[in-house]
């Protein structure tokens, strides 16, 4: 189904008729259909719903949001698909990026939420090394250069064509192949630490993550783990940040006992 939310249209799967409410949140770029054996795993026993965040779902290919965003509008609009859908009290599975959006959401709209398992999780900001920290000094510097170029209207489209070659020199391999409008987007995304919203997670949260995640190393799940009051970690060895897809017979096993066991 498609749902209009704050100004864009956000498609939704969604499965199973009977049971708790389960919402799966995808990764950066990534789509529902990276979750759809989670959503196979659960239909029978559970009322499922995997979002296709805007800008993200349909290998890209789904519209923007009508403005940038950032994790509190992506929060707010997962917020009404869930009051839309009538699932609260909800699970979430959610994964890289995705978990952005879960922590808010349940450190925001606690009543909302019944159990998390998060994979892969972003939002713990990365300490800036100090070559990173001089590559973005050189970058801004050069960048500004180019901008004072195209205020003199001098240069036709160079200053544009510079920017652009600016942003595949210097530019991450995830921003590089963005369109401007979600290039925007992905800069106030990163740019929110979530840390200091862990703490009001009230959700009983599981953590599941590859020990040799390069995206979202494991010490990022070990700070979860100690500021979520109610959290496990479960390290699977040999995986990476897909290590719910590359260990999905596991992944779907501890999904079963801990959403599924011993509730009614």
């Amino acid at each position: 189904m498609q749902l209009e939310i704050r100004g864009t249209h956000v498609d939704v799967t969604v499965s199973g008729e009977t049971g708790r409410g389960v919402l799966l949140l995808h990764g950066w770029m990534c789509s529902a259909q990276l979750m759809s054996s989670v959503q196979s795993a659960l239909e029978g026993h559970m009322r499922v719903a995997a979002i296709d965040f805007p800008g993200h779902g349909k290998g890209g290919k789904s519209a923007p949001p009508p403005e940038p965003w950032g994790v509190p509008d992506y929060m707010e609009m997962t917020a009404e698909v869930i009051r839309r859908l009538n699932l609260a009290p909800c699970d979430v599975v959610a994964h890289s990026f995705g978990a952005r959006v879960a922590i808010l959401l349940a450190a925001t709209y606690p009543e909302m939420i019944g159990r998390m398992v998060l994979t892969g999780a972003a939002g713990i900001k990365k300490p800036q090394s100090s070559s990173a920290g001089m590559r973005q000094r050189l970058y801004k510097g050069l960048r500004g250069v180019v901008n004072l170029a195209d205020k003199t209207h001098l240069f036709g489209d160079l200053p544009e064509k510079g920017r652009e070659a600016l942003v595949q020199r210097f530019g991450s391999a995830d921003y590089k192949v963005l369109d401007p409008q979600m290039r925007k987007t992905f800069v106030k995304v990163i740019s929110q630490d979530l840390t200091e919203y862990l703490p009001r997670i009230k959700a009983p949260t599981l953590l599941y993550w590859g020990a040799q995640d390069t995206e979202t190393p494991l010490w990022m799940a070990e700070v979860m783990k100690e500021k979520i009051p109610d959290a496990g970690l479960v390290v699977e060895q040999g995986a990476g940040h897909f290590a719910y897809l590359e260990h999905s017979a596991t992944f779907l096993r501890i999904l079963d006992s801990f959403l599924l066991e011993g509730r009614a």
